[in-house]
């Protein structure tokens, strides 16, 4: 019980605390409605499983104490998110969207999702320590599998509640009059969450 309640409460607080997932949700709801934030949501919360698949797999306690594959992660993770950053940075083209676009749009937002939080060594490092340092290896598979889908379903409802905050229609017309500001100011967020991930160290 005691384990279940200290994963509960990691979790809860890791999900929350804002991130280059939030500001990527952020990003794709406003620019393109509830539904593509909410199909980045299912995105990131597939991320979540992979990391819980590695970690379950015993693949975790190798990442957790190899240099250089988490330095890969990092870097990785680093230059994506500045890509991104730039590439919304630059964006000067306002949104118009039709019923032919919606499907790739959709695609492109879960993989958007799905790359920024797989790409992101915090969340391994946040998942990988749940499964080597609370979890216990005496604990039922069933229930580490019952920990890794607990945690994914976190991340949906959280970015869910996300995509549907900043897809209001009431605020999300006010951000789109101010769109270009926007896109600076969330593609330096971005950009700068890249840069903070491959200069500062990251220690478990």
């Amino acid at each position: 019980m005691t384990e279940l309640i200290t994963i509960a409460v990691i979790t809860i607080l890791a999900v929350i605390s804002p991130g280059a997932d939030f500001a990527m949700i952020t990003r794709n709801s406003y620019l393109y409605g509830r539904r593509v934030g909410i199909i980045a949501a299912f995105g990131i919360a597939s991320g979540v499983l992979v990391h819980v698949a590695y970690s379950i797999l015993g693949i975790g306690i190798l990442i957790a104490h190899s240099p250089s594959i988490l330095l890969t992660i990092k870097i990785a993770g680093a230059v994506y998110l500045i890509y991104i950053g730039y590439k919304t940075l630059i964006s000067k083209t306002e949104v118009y969207i039709d019923v032919n676009s919606s499907k790739d749009i959709s695609m492109a937002s879960f993989r958007t999702g799905f790359l920024t939080n797989v790409l992101n060594p915090k969340t391994t490092l946040f998942v990988v320590s749940i499964f080597t340092q609370i979890v216990s290896p005496s604990t039922d598979i069933e229930l580490q599998i019952g920990y890794g889908i607990f945690m994914s379903l976190m991340h949906l409802i959280w970015f869910i509640g996300v995509a549907t905050f900043f897809s209001h229609h009431k605020l999300r017309a006010t951000m789109l009059e101010k769109q270009t500001i926007l896109n600076r100011i969330i593609g330096i967020i971005l950009m700068g969450l890249g840069v903070s991930l491959g200069v500062i160290p990251i220690t478990n």
